[in-house]
């Protein structure tokens, strides 16, 4: 298999069980196109973690730094990040002590545009914001009829002012069906058996819970922030770790190997 996907050779890419990991992808590319779904978090997995060495804002990040943000509103913001951010990413809690304080790309025209080209459904769950990550890849250009979100989306008043999120919040903690009110959604895809699963943080790993009758499930994850610490972990967790790869390289290497053969160049192109 290192011969047919090239970029699992990187010095980035980690596996606890290659054979594994060998029997999954092989398991995918015989179902090919037909039979895959991918599910994915946005902020830090389709987004990059950090550029030329620079933290990388996330949805959330992006209303921080907005000029029409008091500052007021951005020290109290960034007091809560300094809060919460060490609890979600704690270790040594349990995701049950956890739970109730959850209260530029690079390769990514590539990756969208192959699963649109070859209409595999792309579920987002995302515990961002949700109307961010639509301008984004309205922005850009590739929110394509194959997408579905599950995200936080904001709720405003009839003045124009947020004044919530709608429905249930979703946090890094409660990704999967508990919170998808979408589970028809699932349904529309009978067939669709075959699941790669794009992350970087441990509550990530429940994001396809909901969906019914999956054979094969590829899980890969993206370990950026607290490296040392957290490596063993997603390694017992994820099928790949992907570790500081600020790219989506492996991921479309991956779907290279996959999908039907198709014409590459003109798909990282369009």
């Amino acid at each position: 298999m290192a011969e047919e996907v090239s970029t699992l050779m990187k010095a980035t890419v980690l596996m606890r069980q290659p054979g594994r990991v060998q029997e999954i992808v092989g398991a995918l590319r015989k179902g090919g196109g037909d039979r895959l779904q991918v599910i994915s978090d946005f902020d830090m997995t389709l987004s990059r973690f950090a550029y030329n060495g620079k933290r990388c804002p996330s949805s959330y990040n992006i209303l921080d730094n907005s000029k029409i943000i008091s500052e007021e509103c951005r020290e109290e913001l960034k007091a809560l990040l300094h809060h919460y951010y060490p609890i979600e990413i704690d270790p040594h809690r349990t995701i049950k002590e956890k739970l109730p304080d959850m209260v530029e790309w690079d390769g990514y025209k590539t990756f969208f545009n192959t699963l649109s080209q070859n209409s595999v459904p792309l579920f987002i769950f995302s515990a961002g914001v949700g109307d961010i990550l639509e301008e984004i890849m309205r922005q850009r250009k590739v929110f394509h009829p194959n997408i579905h979100i599950v995200s936080n989306y904001m709720e405003f008043d009839e003045d124009g002012f947020l004044k919530g999120f709608k429905g249930q919040l979703i946090h890094t903690y409660n990704k999967n069906s508990s919170v998808c009110e979408n589970s028809g959604y699932f349904e529309q895809l009978q067939g669709k058996t075959n699941i790669l699963l794009l992350g970087d943080s441990m509550g990530d790993l429940t994001m396809a819970d909901g969906v019914p009758g999956v054979e094969n499930i590829l899980k890969i994850g993206f370990l950026n922030d607290k490296v040392e610490e957290r490596r063993e972990r997603y390694m017992d967790s994820y099928d790949i770790v992907l570790e500081k790869d600020e790219t989506l390289d492996v991921v479309n290497g991956l779907l290279q190997h996959i999908l039907p053969q198709r014409d590459w160049m003109e798909i990282q192109g369009s």
